[in-house]
């Protein structure tokens, strides 16, 4: 008897260009993605409708049962705009400024609820911001 995989978050990065896959790839190196991630590359030259339409289709595949966590890289920007109208199409969170450390935590906790792994999102983000020689000045 097959038991049914455990629902689980997706993670989907809406971000300028390759920036998202980038992320994503260097993550793949440093450990195995323990959920389901997508990237919708925004670029200029794309329509607001299709870019949207795209986004839906990736969270409806993303989504197995717990729900999908938008990430998205700088706030007030188009990817951030675009994420957060398809997070209001879809009832589902978005959370901006997106960076290594961020999808660290949140790779690293797949076991979370879409509420948990949200702020799991911010959390990784502030504490990946360190002035590293602060002591010196």
């Amino acid at each position: 008897m097959t038991r049914p995989e455990p629902a689980t978050v997706g993670i989907l990065l809406v971000t300028h260009g390759k920036l998202g896959d980038v992320l994503l790839e260097t993550l793949r190196e440093m450990m195995p993605l323990s959920l389901p991630a997508d990237v919708l590359e925004v670029r200029r030259v794309q329509s607001d409708q299709i870019l949207l339409s795209q986004g839906c289709r990736m969270i409806e595949r993303l989504n197995r049962g717990a729900g999908v966590l938008l990430l998205t890289d700088a706030f007030g920007a188009t990817p951030s705009n675009i994420a957060n109208k398809l997070g209001e199409l879809h009832a589902l969170p978005v959370v901006a400024g997106l960076s290594l450390p961020m999808l660290i935590r949140v790779f690293n906790y797949p076991a979370q609820s879409l509420a948990e792994l949200t702020q799991t999102a911010v959390d990784g983000g502030r504490r990946g911001v360190f002035h590293c020689n602060e002591a010196a000045h």
